[in-house]
């Protein structure tokens, strides 16, 4: 994962019992290839061991007592001024009261005061507890200041009520720490579209045509542009995948909502990524009711459904700057995709051959070809769906920079 690899990050963890979940959150970010440091209060060590940390990053868990015998020069200063972000997962409300009025009496604190990097703050507590005046004034004053405050989330509490006070889940985390590594990225004030999914066409009110898109190549996409400062709007036609934290979701179902939707995004846009699987042709008289099997087979008509990007390519004024499409072919390959890049006026075009193995449709991995405007071309070996994603995207940064 480009946008963690090598980047050091200090995870801070306080004595609440959500410090379980941490856990699984130092490991991904250790596993998406970043260097993840732990500082762990008295009461944090107490619930999960600093070892179990060590165990699942490979670095320190850092206690207060390495303040004094760390081999590091100053280790407070170390860690606070040579991370790339600073996350504290979970923040009791006593840990935030200290940040609000910049006490410094543990190795977490005197940390978080020296690091100069996004501090993202995590609050988990019993619901009484967040809402006290004093909690609420605490943390305006650390949103005040630049903090990015996370949560809480509504739900069972560890003292057997329920409320808002629960640490929002490690996959979260994990997506807001990527948005704010990302900021400032080579897409930063760029606003790219991005479709995924494969719509359906309703043959009556339980039945539908559509196809085997998975939405994960889109959703990778939407994910990469995000890595790279972006602001994206993600027009997804059904899926069961988990929307990218910081996107904006438009959730469609047919071609036709998907075309309405695209052209209201579009609009001073500056690219869109077709990756969506549009529907060709729909019934031309769905049922209203359900086609009951005692009537016999019924004859089905179709007629073709919307052409988005065909629409697009059309718009007088108002198109996106770039447009990128993609083609999924079984045969002929190379040609229907260049044939595509005329007739919808494309920038750049994705082709993939879908009798590919581990390519395509539903799989995590995918091998395409790029196909430039101008006649380049560049074949992509076998990688994963994200990895496709950021090579895509990497085009359309260059391609942005000579408009």
């Amino acid at each position: 994962m480009k946008l963690l690899t090598n980047k050091h990050i200090v995870l801070g963890i306080t004595g609440s019992i959500a410090a379980y979940k941490t856990v699984t959150l130092a490991s991904m970010l250790t596993k998406a290839g970043a260097r993840v440091d732990v500082v762990m209060t008295e009461s944090a060590a107490k619930l999960v061991a600093p070892l179990t940390f060590r165990s699942v990053t490979g670095r320190g868990a850092y206690v207060d007592d390495d303040l004094w015998q760390s081999d590091s020069h100053v280790l407070h200063i170390e860690l606070g001024q040579k991370n790339d972000a600073f996350l504290i997962a979970p923040a009791t409300a006593n840990t935030i009261a200290k940040l609000a009025h910049g006490l410094a009496d543990n190795l977490l604190t005197v940390t978080a005061l020296a690091s100069r990097t996004p501090l993202l703050v995590a609050p988990a507590m019993d619901g009484g507890m967040y809402a006290n005046t004093a909690t609420q004034s605490n943390l305006e004053t650390l949103a005040e200041r630049g903090m990015t405050i996370i949560g809480p989330a509504e739900g069972h509490l560890a003292s057997g009520l329920a409320g808002k006070g629960r640490m929002v889940e490690p996959e979260e985390l994990f997506g807001r720490l990527r948005l704010a590594l990302g900021s400032g990225g080579s897409l930063s004030g760029r606003k790219v579209v991005v479709t995924a999914g494969g719509t359906r066409e309703p043959i009556d009110p339980v039945r539908v045509i559509t196809n085997r898109s998975s939405g994960k190549q889109g959703y990778a996409l939407a994910q990469a542009a995000l890595d790279l400062g972006a602001s994206v709007c993600l027009i997804s036609a059904p899926t069961c995948l988990a929307a990218p934290f910081g996107v904006e979701l438009v959730r469609v179902t047919t071609a036709a909502e998907m075309l309405t939707a695209v052209l209201d995004a579009v609009e001073n846009a500056d690219a869109l990524i077709m990756a969506a699987a549009v529907a060709d042709f729909r019934p031309a008289d769905p049922s209203g009711e359900k086609i009951k099997k005692a009537d016999g087979i019924p004859g089905i008509t179709l007629e073709a459904a919307p052409d988005v990007l065909g629409t697009v390519a059309a718009i007088p004024q108002g198109r996106p700057r770039l447009t990128v499409g993609f083609a999924a072919e079984s045969q002929n390959l190379s040609r229907n995709a260049r044939a595509k890049i005329s007739a919808k006026k494309l920038d750049l075009i994705v082709a993939n051959d879908i009798t590919s193995p581990q390519a395509g449709f539903d799989a995590d991995t995918n091998r395409v070809t790029l196909l430039w405007a101008d006649g380049r071309a560049r074949e992509l070996p076998l990688m994963s769906k994200l990895e496709v994603a950021e090579q895509i995207l990497d085009v359309v940064v260059d391609l942005l920079e000579d408009l």
